[in-house]
């Protein structure tokens, strides 16, 4: 498929896209056409063509290099939030350079890194807290990653797939494929994505401890034991969306402010182990519907791009 680019406005910059990650959750649920309707709007990715349920151009973790634009970004290597695509125009203001240190093979994971980092604020961990981190996908062994960050971090990972120990252990997390019921945790980060999972969340609070839903369902039901020791326990079921800043962080942090902390989180080498796949940009329909229909084993899957001369295609 071929797009044609947007006339060329004073301060765009051109990018030769090097790779993009698949966000295998989101992305999955949207190749199926699984976007609920009153979700239209409020799921559009930035720089996303057509409407759901489809067809779409869809993606937000690019990663590539400035040939076009201001003297000061021409030749950098930028993360754009934009769908998957070879060649690409949009403002100067829409990318943001990689800092120093940080691969650009590792960069497509700033988008993930970014729900995480968001996630961590909603969810307010501090060091007197015992974590467990449900379901061990990309999204959730970055906010497990940056919890135990805290000195003193009482974090612990669990996921059904017993094969998530080894990604766990490179990172430092301790990890069990038993469900953690009764540990009365004072924080839960549920992102497993599933019903049974978030049941699971409930049954390991402890007293009034909070369970972060970072899961997106897409337009499935969830049905939930409420009747069960939810109210007793006087527990606190808390979402968290990376469209939204939290209040309390608004006055000092844009959206590209934080993105470009994203990135520097990334510079950790270990992170690497969430890289679980890599295949080339031609074979990007053929992946995603692989992926979609069998997820199993598969953390960020990486797309990789041609070099040739960008100026010589549309994209």
């Amino acid at each position: 498929m071929t797009a044609d680019l947007a006339p060329r406005q004073e301060g765009d910059v051109l990018v030769r896209a090097s790779y993009s990650g698949i966000s295998r959750g989101t992305e999955s649920l949207v190749f199926r056409g699984e976007v609920p309707s009153s979700q239209h709007d409020a799921m559009r990715a930035p720089f996303q063509d057509g409407s759901f349920p489809g067809p779409v151009k869809y993606g937000y973790s690019s990663v590539g290099v400035v040939v076009e634009g201001p003297s000061e970004l021409r030749g950098r290597t930028v993360f754009c939030l934009y769908p998957h695509q070879d060649v690409y125009r949009v403002p100067a203001s829409a990318v943001v350079p990689l800092p120093d240190g940080l691969p650009e093979e590792r960069a497509v994971l700033a988008a993930n890194m970014e729900t995480a980092l968001n996630a961590v604020w909603d969810a307010r961990p501090t060091q007197s807290d015992r974590v467990i981190i449900i379901g061990a996908g990309v999204v959730g062994l970055l906010a497990a990653y940056l919890c135990a960050e805290l000195a003193g971090s009482d974090v612990l990972v669990f996921d059904i797939d017993s094969g998530r120990a080894p990604v766990a252990t490179a990172l430092g997390l301790a990890f069990t494929s038993e469900p953690p019921i009764g540990v009365d945790a004072t924080l839960i980060v549920h992102a497993s994505g599933r019903e049974e999972g978030l049941r699971t969340a409930l049954q390991s609070a402890g007293f009034e401890a909070t369970i972060l839903e970072l899961s997106w369902y897409g337009d499935r039901d969830v049905c939930l034991p409420l009747g069960e020791a939810f109210h007793s326990q006087r527990l606190t079921l808390k979402s968290s969306q990376v469209g939204s800043i939290p209040p309390d962080r608004r006055p000092e942090w844009t959206h590209q402010r934080r993105l470009a902390k994203a990135l520097e989180l990334l510079r950790d080498p270990r992170l690497d182990v969430l890289i679980s796949g890599e295949s080339a940009f031609e074979e990007l329909p053929d992946t995603l519907a692989r992926l979609s229909r069998d997820p199993a084993g598969a953390l960020c899957h990486r797309i990789r791009y041609s070099t040739d001369d960008p100026t010589a295609r549309n994209g």
